[in-house]
């Protein structure tokens, strides 16, 4: 399906003019995922928030949109005593304005590298302890109770769990805190601050052969929420699939659906709902051809999604990105044969792919979601 005139001039002005969801075209990807109770929806931020071709995609084809990186800690918070909204106020009020939903985007990244330098270089005095409390909890109150009214869903903890070793990550807080502590009081301020919020664990865990340790890892820390207590609603399935970063031609990795059909199994079994939060496909190890590479990204996204919506517990499939032109793949994970990256469902053009179609088709294939 190709954007059309009439979509990208209506798009264009979104800025200014609401687009109710009602508007949106019947075989949008927002329309095909409502027919089976699923939101579809995609990021939006600041590099390619600018381009009104780009607001017009979403806004035609989303139900919801989740802030690229304005939600995080690099951008809403320059330093201890100050917050900043300016970017994410700016893509919830056009989210608002159009008749989209709008999912948060991460209170917590529990990682040291992207955190801002401001934390670990911060004095945390002759009590660290409660210094460091103190500056979680103002911050996730604050965030979370800014955008609650319009937020019905946020990443309150994000990649926590060291993909390589299946151990929590340490950060300056946690080090003043305790991990699973850290994180507890995460949870809990969201919950406080968020009371009607659905709170999502968010991780890149996956269906490869090589990511068990990954998702035992994972395992063992919902296991560990839920016998603490934590209010933790979902997991969420980040879902950047391929064969984690690698440029040997080995295809989109090993799968063992049968060790993540018993993750998911263990997941949900425990009460967990289950998101799809940021789905793209790295392409390297692909043929450069584009015909035989975007099928292949095709029928693997279908695979894949065919899988997980056959778990009720998903109503939500985001994609980290709708068109090529602005994936974050292309500038930290280039192809290394120069060829543009072709991760996401609509070309640098805003073109609709192979990709799209599939995950038309499984939106079709799909059953109805449960209902609440």
């Amino acid at each position: 399906m190709k954007l059309s005139r009439r979509t990208l001039i209506a798009g264009a002005a979104a800025m200014a003019l609401p687009m109710p969801a009602f508007a949106r075209e019947a075989d949008s990807l927002a329309s095909l995922g409502a027919a089976k109770g699923i939101r579809f929806g995609s990021t939006v931020g600041k590099n390619n928030f600018a381009d009104p071709r780009y607001r017009a995609l979403n806004a035609a084809q989303c139900a919801l949109v989740v802030p690229e990186n304005e939600m995080k800690w690099a951008a809403t918070r320059p330093d201890a005593e100050h917050f900043d909204f300016t970017g994410a106020d700016r893509i919830v009020d056009w989210a608002t304005a159009n008749g989209m939903g709008v999912r948060g985007h991460t209170l917590l990244w529990h990682s040291e590298h992207w955190m801002p330098e401001w934390v670990s270089k911060h004095d945390y005095g002759a009590n660290p302890k409660a210094e460091a409390e103190r500056l979680l909890t103002q911050h996730v109150s604050t965030v979370a109770g800014r955008y609650a009214p319009r937020v019905d869903s946020f990443d309150v903890v994000n990649e926590a769990v060291d993909s390589e070793t299946g151990e929590l990550r340490e950060t300056a807080l946690s080090q003043r805190l305790g991990a699973i502590e850290t994180l507890d009081i995460a949870f809990h301020t969201a919950r406080q601050a968020a009371p009607k919020a659905q709170l999502v664990y968010n991780d890149y865990m996956g269906w490869r052969s090589d990511e068990g340790v990954h998702r035992d890892g994972v395992l063992r820390l919902l296991e560990e929420f839920r016998k603490r207590g934590t209010p933790v609603d979902a997991l969420g399935v980040q879902s950047h699939l391929g064969s984690k970063y690698s440029d040997t031609p080995t295809g989109l990795g090993a799968l063992d659906e049968t060790a993540w059909r018993r993750f998911l199994d263990e997941v949900t079994g425990m009460g967990f709902d289950l998101l799809i939060t940021e789905m793209d496909i790295h392409d390297n190890p692909l043929p450069g051809a584009i015909g035989p590479r975007d099928a292949e990204v095709a029928a693997h996204a279908k695979a894949y999604l065919d899988l997980m919506l056959s778990y009720r517990q998903i109503d939500t499939v985001m994609c980290w990105g709708l068109s090529d032109r602005y994936s974050w793949l292309n500038g930290l994970r280039p192809r290394p044969d120069g060829l543009p990256k072709r991760p996401c469902p609509y070309d640098a053009d805003f073109r609709a792919k192979p990709f799209h179609d599939a995950i038309a088709a499984a939106f079709a294939a799909a059953p109805v979601r449960r209902k609440a």
